[in-house]
């Protein structure tokens, strides 16, 4: 239970600094009795086992969960990890080329729903729209 809890603490911390701490703790939050075992998971192995890894930086893990959302046409997650972009240290320029990669290895239909996606990821960024 200690490692578990361990996992769990880990997971919070990292996931707090990607998605940033307001996201995360209405997440958590909003979760209700139906959901908080998934958000526990979530934590404890995306966030604590995968994200806190050694073996990428961080940079490169964020670069990659966009081109895995965009081509699966995760929309939502898409937008969240594009504004998470200044916590990461991914610059739009290399979301644009991400973009593009995606373009070629999943199809133009993908790559033009993440082009807009996170024109209005970038957009919430510079305070231009509300965020959802």
């Amino acid at each position: 239970m200690a490692k578990t809890r361990e996992l769990f603490e880990r997971g919070l911390a990292v996931r707090k600094e990607v998605l940033g701490s307001a996201h995360v703790d209405a997440a958590l939050q909003n979760a209700g009795a139906f959901g908080e075992d998934f958000q526990t998971f979530l934590t404890e192995i995306a966030w604590g086992s995968l994200w806190a890894r050694p073996g990428l930086d961080r940079k490169t893990r964020s670069m990659l969960t966009i081109a895995v959302l965009a081509a699966l046409g995760h929309h939502e997650e898409l937008k969240l990890h594009i504004r998470s972009t200044p916590r990461t240290g991914v610059s739009r320029d290399e979301v644009k080329e991400v973009l593009l990669q995606v373009s070629v290895y999943a199809g133009i239909p993908a790559a033009n729903s993440a082009f807009q996606d996170a024109q209005a990821a970038f957009r919430q960024l510079d305070g231009e729209e509300k965020r959802p």
